[in-house]
């Protein structure tokens, strides 16, 4: 018979030393309306999940720490892992094929936000805010007239990237003036997108005021950004990466904008997250830096969370959910087996 209880885990990062959520809204509404699901937190946060966090849940819903094979190596009842994202990077993805685990992700969830962020980023970098809030804190009104700003008009972006981010903020920066926006991605077919113009990597780099990552981190992706790459932009460009830390190399990175063979950059992400101590990038003056959360906005985890939330759901109910990542584990045995004896009625 099937069980008249669907356990879902998160991970004890969503949760304050108190016991509340630490966010306004993740979507448990979604989770909450559906009879027979029920769910709990981790009691502790750790920065790898161990295998007696799962302990009997069929759904674990994962903020923050990394999910190996070792995670997973005592959750035989574990249907499903829910990325509370869109990357999953700092997931093992054979790891969760092996182990008879889907892994599914807030697909389309973040578009709107990180496009904003970046957006306002392009306008910090370009204006000189953090500067000029500097000089006003620092009784320094006289040198002023040091930090001219440009304006978007009359200057192109360049997105590496072209997925659903990518292609938010291409709509958002229309109407600002701007030149055509170029776009680099090998996986979207020329003429298939319009008013953004696909070109080859180096001539977007070499031609691009601000050139924005959107491009997710794998073996393709890994330094694509090196100090070749980053010799071909333009003396007064701006680099700006929310998407992942490995993508640009740190060290290239440093020396350009350290000799100011750029103008600036912004970073919401490095390698190594979370970050122990300062990286060098912040003895600079021309580069923003955020921990990984530029983006973070109610409206943005209200979106992940009924997202992922509602692909709990769709486990729970035997449907296939939107966003999976590891679609051939739906067809091995021992995921379905696990899936027709744990799924509600």
């Amino acid at each position: 018979m099937p069980q008249r209880e669907f356990k879902v885990a998160l991970t004890g990062d969503f949760y304050g030393s108190d016991g509340a959520l630490r966010y306004r809204d993740i979507g448990l509404s979604v989770l909450e309306a559906q009879p027979g699901i029920r769910h709990s937190s981790f009691a502790e946060e750790l920065a790898e999940i161990a295998p007696r966090q799962i302990g009997d849940a069929q759904a674990a819903i994962v903020l923050s720490p990394r999910v190996t094979a070792r995670s997973l190596s005592e959750s035989a009842g574990l249907l499903m892992i829910g990325r509370f994202g869109v990357g999953f990077d700092s997931v093992d993805v054979e790891g969760c094929t092996a182990a008879d685990v889907l892994l599914a992700t807030a697909v389309g969830g973040v578009d709107r936000s990180v496009a904003e962020a970046t957006l306002g980023w392009m306008l910090a970098l370009t204006h000189h805010m953090l500067t000029k809030d500097r000089l006003v804190r620092d009784a320094r009104w006289s040198e002023r007239g040091n930090y001219m700003g440009r304006e978007l008009r009359d200057r192109r972006l360049g997105i590496i990237g072209f997925g659903g981010i990518g292609r938010a903020l291409a709509q958002l920066v229309r109407g600002l003036g701007m030149l055509p926006t170029f776009a680099f991605d090998p996986f979207v077919e020329p003429g298939s997108v319009a008013d953004v113009q696909l070109v080859p990597l180096d001539t977007l780099l070499g031609e691009c005021d601000f050139v924005s990552v959107h491009c997710p981190l794998n073996d393709q992706t890994r330094n694509l950004l090196g100090a070749r790459e980053l010799a071909l932009m333009q003396p007064d460009a701006y680099l700006i990466n929310t998407a992942r830390g490995g993508i640009i190399e740190e060290a290239a990175l440093f020396d350009v904008l350290s000799q100011r063979r750029i103008a600036g950059a912004a970073l919401d992400c490095f390698v190594g997250e979370p970050l122990a101590a300062a990286p060098r990038f912040a003895e600079l003056d021309n580069v923003i830096l955020a921990p990984h959360s530029i983006a973070w906005t109610d409206e943005m985890f209200r979106d992940i969370g009924r997202t992922i939330c509602r692909a709990v759901v769709e486990v729970a109910l035997g449907r296939r959910p939107k966003g999976v990542i590891n679609p051939a584990v739906l067809e091995r045995p021992g995921f379905q087996q696990k899936w027709e004896r744990l799924r509600l009625g």
